[in-house]
């Protein structure tokens, strides 16, 4: 009986940090970093509750490190659009498309993308 719990506990465990870094690898991915140049789309939807909320949908060309771009398409879940000529670091995942964003000041973005976004 002791081994069948021990057995148990380790399976329990294993498929615990299984998971864990599964999601990690599904929500990690490459850095872009856009300027907003616009209020978005606002849309107007309700979920499976029947609540109403407001998303934001934004469509903006982001750039890598290297000054690579990337069209990159992404709501923003506020009760407001997200504010004009902000700087954001966006997390792209070629599986799950942009996963993250966070607003950064223009002296942290890096060289070549800031050269392409013309600041």
């Amino acid at each position: 009986m002791k081994k069948f719990l021990i057995g148990l506990v380790s399976l329990i465990v294993i498929g615990f940090v299984g998971l864990q870094i599964a999601e990690k690898v599904m929500s990690s991915g490459d850095a872009y970093y856009v300027q907003i140049t616009n209020d978005g789309e606002k849309i107007n939807a309700k979920d499976d509750s029947g609540n109403s909320y407001v998303d934001y949908k934004y469509s903006l060309p982001g750039y890598d490190k290297e000054g690579n771009k990337k069209v990159l398409n992404f709501n923003a879940s506020k009760d407001r659009p997200l504010r004009r000529e902000a700087f954001l670091k966006v997390t792209w995942n070629k599986n799950k498309g942009v996963t993250s964003y966070e607003e950064v000041q223009q002296k942290q973005l890096p060289k070549k993308a800031a050269e392409k976004l013309g600041v």
